[in-house]
């Protein structure tokens, strides 16, 4: 008799128990996602719209004059603190999935051509690597956002052009030794043209590598932004953004806890979950983690 399979749920119950910080990475993250994508309409107030006579105005579930109307509370000048925080999920997320993206592809590019051709080109691209990381990164930020001036899509491409280097270096290692595997020199022997053997036998072999740093890079961003934004030189003020809201509540710590107390978790849940969920990609495409 043949072995029933198990339903669709037990599957995932199975999956739930072998991966529970995977699983709770992927929630996170996707409610982040979601909160970004849809937040015009989960948000339950306009995040800009402003209301002197709801200045500082606690939670609802801590108001104990029960006149409160906001979930989480609101700002110094009267602005939803929920309505904001979805909307700021839309910045942050921007900032990683773009900022990455541009690291990714500048990144994977000088690598492969770094890994595979080798000598003076290897050199050249490496020197550069070792240019770039000397220079901290907070310390180069202000000074090219002090001169060029805030905004979102300047914060992206600064960090797009700063963070390549961890892709660069990951996959010229990477290709380093897959070069040299038998596959690689059977293709060039049956007339396998460079371009043809790195982007069908070399750049599938390295994905996996890819994506998992580009998950960890995302989760960086997600803080860089926040801390620029923080210190005056990211986001513009008008946009909700986490960081902006941490700023904003430098003076109201002890007298509005929750001004800066949920920006700051959710800042801290979405960091955590892309973390999450690169720990478990790096264990699922890692060889060496199934030994």
């Amino acid at each position: 008799m043949s072995q029933q399979k198990p339903s669709f749920l037990k599957r995932i119950w199975r999956f739930i128990k072998k991966n529970p910080a995977g699983v709770a990475g992927m929630i996170l993250v996707l409610l982040s996602i979601s909160a970004a994508l849809f937040s015009q309409w989960i948000a339950p107030f306009d995040p800009s719209k402003a209301s002197l006579t709801s200045r500082l105005a606690p939670p609802s579930w801590a108001d104990e004059t029960g006149e409160s109307v906001f979930f989480l509370g609101a700002d110094q000048v009267g602005r939803d603190l929920f309505s904001r925080i979805i909307y700021g999920a839309k910045i942050s997320l921007m900032v990683g999935f773009f900022g990455v993206l541009i690291s990714l592809v500048i990144g994977t590019v000088l690598g492969l051509v770094a890994g595979y051709f080798g000598k003076w080109l290897d050199d050249f691209i490496m020197r550069v690597a070792d240019i770039q990381l000397a220079f901290p990164f907070i310390l180069f930020a202000i000074v090219i956002m002090s001169v060029l001036g805030t905004g979102i899509w300047k914060i992206i491409i600064i960090l797009g052009l700063t963070y390549w280097v961890g892709f660069a270096r990951l996959i010229r290692g990477e290709v380093i030794s897959l070069k040299e595997q038998e596959y690689i020199h059977a293709a060039k022997a049956i007339g396998g043209t460079t371009f043809t053997i790195i982007r069908k036998h070399i750049l599938p072999n390295v994905m996996s590598s890819i994506l998992v740093l580009g998950t960890m890079y995302i989760a960086e961003f997600i803080l860089l932004e926040a801390s620029l934004t923080f210190l005056g030189l990211g986001v513009d003020p008008t946009i909700p953004s986490w960081g902006g809201m941490l700023a904003d509540s430098r003076n109201y710590v002890t007298t509005a806890w929750w001004t800066a107390t949920f920006p700051g978790i959710a800042i801290m849940l979405t960091v955590l979950g892309f973390n999450l969920l690169g720990d478990w990609l790096r264990d699922k495409f890692d060889p060496n983690m199934k030994l």
